[in-house]
């Protein structure tokens, strides 16, 4: 089991070289990142998007842009179509957004003819290493679904509990959160959990164990679960995959631990989709981006032993 991305990344050496296709290239940010994802292992790239540009960038990066493929398409929506196109062919393993606007990028995603869509609903999930914890956390959603039914629930625990898996983690515990560890008919969300918990031992979602309501502090800390007489929960203490009950709670916890824990390392794909899907921000750090390749080349591999 992985318990940084060090190990993630290495671990990386004993599988086949993935691909990963980008979207509208044309980004010195993803470019960077394409090239670190080169030089440590991690990833090759095909380039989609504006060859001029793409060359001009790379050059100024110090890229030697003979190791790249670069399909020239100046124009953004069939320069995404063309990129989602690869991955969806088998001619890539992962694709990655560049310098396009998010809602055209999805679109590609869920085009009917070479996007990767299965007709489930699309999640995100952000893993994390956070000094003093001693392996990856997986939260879930933070980024993508704002109010997930209790259906949706049950996808994005599914969804997670294959990425964690493809990391190593043979049996994930997942804590559906709440703000306390009891079931009250007014708040829908520990609801939700109990239900969850139940079609896990009911046998409906496998290969994990899920224990909820939990508080934040007994699915991380053992302490506090023995503060709060909770040492008898499943999980308590041993979380490996948090499920936030909405986008705001998981958006507020990922930026809270992004911009206040020192030292943190995190990265980020959208899942329910045919192949791992990089959708990062702007505003993510250069490793943000690496490691979200490296994350996407894991799980890729899962996915195609399983295929």
């Amino acid at each position: 089991m992985a318990k940084n991305f060090k190990e993630l990344t290495t671990n990386l050496s004993s599988i086949s070289r993935k691909k990963v296709a980008v979207a509208v290239a044309q980004d010195e940010a993803v470019l960077e990142a394409v090239k670190a994802a080169r030089e440590r292992d991690i990833a090759d790239a095909i380039l989609v998007g504006d060859e001029d540009e793409i060359r001009r960038i790379g050059q100024s990066l110090g890229m030697n842009m003979d190791d790249y493929e670069i399909i020239d398409e100046k124009d953004v929506t069939e320069a995404s179509l063309k990129a989602v196109g690869l991955v969806h062919d088998g001619k890539a393993d992962m694709y990655m957004k560049g310098l396009l606007p998010t809602a055209t990028f999805l679109r590609s995603v869920l085009n009917k003819e070479v996007g990767l869509r299965t007709g489930k609903p699309l999640s995100h999930v952000a893993v994390f290493e956070i000094p003093g914890i001693d392996r990856l956390l997986f939260l879930t959603d933070v980024a993508f679904m704002p109010y997930p039914t209790l259906e949706d629930k049950k996808c994005i625990i599914e969804y997670t509990v294959e990425v964690a898996k493809a990391c190593g983690v043979s049996m994930p515990k997942v804590a559906p959160l709440a703000a306390l560890e009891t079931v009250n008919e007014k708040m829908p969300c520990t609801t939700d959990a109990a239900a969850l918990t139940r079609l896990n031992d009911e046998g409906e979602i496998k290969d994990c164990i899920v224990d909820g309501p939990l508080s934040f502090d007994i699915a991380l800390y053992k302490e506090a679960a023995q503060e709060k007489g909770a040492t008898d929960r499943k999980v308590a203490g041993d979380a490996d995959i948090l499920l936030f009950p909405d986008i705001h709670s998981g958006n507020l916890t990922y930026k809270a631990i992004v911009h206040m824990v020192p030292g943190v390392q995190n990265g980020c794909i959208l899942t329910g989709t045919k192949a791992p899907v990089v959708l990062t921000s702007r505003s993510d750090s250069f490793e943000t981006k690496v490691n979200s390749i490296a994350l996407a080349a894991i799980v890729a591999e899962e996915l195609s032993k399983k295929n």
